[in-house]
């Protein structure tokens, strides 16, 4: 690992143990002092930002009475190695340890880019768009309402004291599918503009005449964060990808770079957006007006 940068990887490794070890009620004085370690390693370790081996994990699990598929999904996380600058994510362990990852990665970024072509981008979503969306996409029921909770949970790191600068790459398209009817979507659009009115939040809508441009070849999301290498994550039906190489996040900057050249302004895009709303007001009005007049 590059000096103190934390990968993706190592980054949910260490989160997955302080969440044990809070649990298990020890400090970290006192956890680091049964491991015989410093804590300071113990807490760069937690940090992601020092690598383990698998005899220090299952030493560390052990010690915190971690037993079961727990310690074997940890364990085997680390036999994997941490440092590498591509981590994928296709087992359902593996996808529950990269959420913790982005959560992680949110918490502490400076700057989150979000290219998002066909969606709302998650973290500005309404609690009905995120349901629709997960309804629609095959989402246990018995899951929908906490995996709702989580993605509205994670929009703290946009309305906090000290929040994120978010940038959103919108595809206007996204703006016009029907996600979860007429009322979800046009709730949705009137969100995304009270949202625009922070000063934190970079709405950017890319319109259909702007032709090719990067952001149609895949969703992805930029984080920059002080506290860890920059990454990139891409998620598909199946999987979660984080990037950590430089040259692999350099590709995608350079791709959002290009976005930015075909996007409208923070204020040509929230008069899109609100033009949107008004549109579906008023054929909102037309049908109620049509059911009026045939009842």
């Amino acid at each position: 690992m590059a000096g103190n940068r934390a990968t993706p990887k190592a980054r949910a490794l260490g989160a997955a143990l302080r969440e044990l070890r809070e649990e298990a009620g020890f400090g970290l004085r006192e956890f680091a002092r049964r491991l015989g370690k410093d804590p300071g390693t113990v807490s760069r370790i937690e940090n992601g930002k020092r690598g383990a081996d698998v005899a220090e994990i299952a030493r560390m699990l052990t010690t915190l009475g971690v037993g079961g598929a727990r310690y074997d999904e940890l364990v085997e996380m680390a036999r994997g190695g941490t440092a590498g600058p591509l981590w994928l994510a296709v087992t359902l362990p593996e996808q529950r340890q990269h959420l913790a990852a982005v959560l992680e990665f949110e918490r502490s970024a400076t700057v989150i880019t979000d290219m998002a072509p066909l969606l709302i981008p998650g973290l500005l979503q309404t609690g009905d768009y995120a349901r629709a969306i997960m309804s629609a996409g095959g989402v246990p029921v018995s899951e929908i309402e906490t995996r709702v909770a989580i993605r509205i949970g994670r929009r703290d790191v946009i309305l906090r004291r000290h929040p994120v600068h978010f940038v959103a790459l919108i595809g206007e398209a996204a703006l016009r599918q029907m996600i979860g009817g007429r009322n979800v979507i046009l709730d949705q659009c009137r969100y995304l503009v009270e949202l625009a009115e922070m000063s934190n939040v970079d709405i950017r809508v890319i319109p259909f005449d702007a032709g090719w441009h990067p952001g149609l070849e895949t969703p992805f999301v930029l984080i920059d964060s002080d506290e860890a290498q920059p990454v990139v994550q891409v998620e598909t039906r199946i999987s979660g990808l984080f990037l950590s190489d430089d040259d692999y996040v350099s590709r995608y900057r350079q791709a959002a770079d290009k976005v930015f050249q075909v996007a409208l302004s923070p204020s040509d895009s929230v008069s899109l957006i609100a033009a949107e709303v008004d549109r579906m007001e008023r054929e909102g009005d037309c049908y109620r007006s049509v059911e009026e007049v045939q009842s």
